[in-house]
């Protein structure tokens, strides 16, 4: 936790200096930030209304669809057990897609930022 206040006597602060608020505060306004925001935006939202749309209906095949969600599928396999087993399958997907997204659209865009932040101290 980065706070105002100097470092004890007999230690040296070998940190990076920490950007004032106006800094924070002109990089939140930028156009640059707001591009950021905008992929991240554009990645997580439709994600998340697609996976918790796909969860509901999970659910709701569950409650009302019961006669369908106990059809066999192989042996003891029913479609409620394969359903189940896929809502594992998309999470790790989802997690997937997100940690390349975020390593090829997210993250070089906020090192800029913060090297230029950083630089600017």
């Amino acid at each position: 936790m980065a706070t105002d206040a100097p470092p004890p006597e007999g230690h040296s602060d070998t940190g990076p200096a920490q950007p004032t608020t106006e800094a924070f505060n002109a990089v939140a306004a930028s156009a640059e930030f707001a591009d950021l925001r905008r992929s991240f935006r554009s990645f997580a939202f439709p994600l998340t209304i697609a996976f918790v749309t796909w969860y509901l209906l999970y659910v709701l095949l569950c409650n009302y669809a019961g006669g369908f969600m106990s059809t066999k599928v192989a042996g003891n396999i029913n479609v409620a057990l394969v359903l189940g087993l896929a809502q594992f399958a998309t999470t790790f997907l989802i997690a997937w897609l997100y940690s390349r997204h975020a390593a090829t659209k997210l993250d070089p865009k906020a090192e800029a930022i913060k090297s230029r932040m950083e630089a600017d101290v």
